[in-house]
Formats: C-alpha cells, structure tokens, sequence
C-alpha cells in the first residue's frame, strides 16, 4: 500500500515513516512537512491511506481532509493529534474522516487503524468519545440565536430588533451566555463557541 504521512515535526515524521516502513504491506511512502505539500502529493500520487497531523503551517490537516473529499479522492484520511480539542473531532466527523485517534499510539496501533480504514470501517479514539459526551452545547436554542448574532457583530439593540425582543431581555440572554461559557465579554464567549462548534 502507499501511505502519506504530512507531519511539520521532522524526527517525529522520519521516526515515524521509518517504523512504517517496517511493515510487510507498506510499498511507498511519501513526506509532507506542511498542509501544502500533503495537497500537491495527494494531487499527483495515488494514495492508499493519508496520515494527517492536525496543525499544520499553510493548510492544516483538516483542510487536507476537505479538499480530499471536495475531489472525491478515494484516499482513506487518518489524522492523528495531540488535541482533544471537540471543535476538531466534530469538524474532521462532518468531512467524513476515516479516522482520528490521538499520537500516543504505538505503530502496531496505527497499522491496526490503517487496515480498519481500509477494510471500510471508521475509527475514533474513545477519549476523544468521552470527550464529545461531557461537551454537550450548554446554550438553549434561543442563546445559540443570540450567540450568532454577537458572533456577527451585532449590537444588543440589533439582536433585539432581530429577535423581536426587548434590548433587556438581549442583555439577560447575554449574562447566561457568558455565565455558562465562563467568558468575561463578548469576545471571549466567540472564541469558545466557534472553538467548541457550538456556533
């Protein structure tokens, strides 16, 4: 099989390819130390399984991920990561990841994913499982509404008018919102929603 492995650290990469290339199954191996590169290998190569690390310079892992399936590639995308960040998982599910699992696996443990992927079947970490559970969006639907709406830039009186409601009961809903983000102003809160996907 032909892997790629788009990875910014080199010892790890190298250490990395090396262990790989150790296995019976694996013919050809090829590097990308950024986003870029990953995308002009995957343009010009057939690919079995790509091996994406998530942040990358120019096009992180992510970006790989989509533009693969934009190009209806029949390449299998595992990333690996040392984030648990939710915000990744559930961006990396919605484009259709084949899998993601987290770094600190053996590479007995990645080949094992690898032929998962190839066999079909998907593959997520199950800390990263444990992880979706307890970060269930705590914003009722009409603060997600708001949220939105300070996420775009709007005013208290805009979200109000918006919302057909009073320019208090915006200031109420923005005290929740940033009561159950732990955000001290509207900034803040943007931040951890968008990071968290719940925007």
């Amino acid at each position: 099989m032909k892997l790629l492995v788009a990875e910014d650290q080199s010892m790890l990469r190298d250490a990395m390819c090396q262990l790989l290339f150790m296995e019976d199954d694996v013919d050809e191996i090829f590097q990308a130390n950024n986003g870029k590169e990953a995308l002009k290998i995957l343009e010009n190569q057939d690919v079995d399984v790509a091996i994406l690390d998530i942040e990358m310079p120019q096009k992180t892992g992510l970006d790989v991920l989509e533009w693969t399936r934009a190009k209806d590639l029949p390449t299998k995308v595992v990333i690996v990561t040392t984030f648990k960040r939710v915000g990744y998982f559930q961006r990396a599910v919605k484009a259709g990841v084949d899998a993601y699992v987290l770094k600190d696996r053996s590479i007995s443990e990645l080949m094992n994913t690898i032929h998962t992927v190839l066999a079909g079947r998907k593959e997520y970490s199950p800390e990263l499982m444990d992880s979706i559970m307890s970060h269930e969006n705590p914003l009722s639907k009409q603060e997600q509404k708001v949220m939105e709406l300070i996420a775009a830039g709007k005013t208290s009186k805009e979200i109000a008018t918006r919302l057909f409601l009073s320019d208090g009961t915006i200031r109420n809903y923005t005290t929740s919102i940033f009561n159950k983000l732990g955000a001290n102003n509207r900034i803040e809160a943007v931040k951890i929603a968008q990071e968290k996907d719940w925007i």
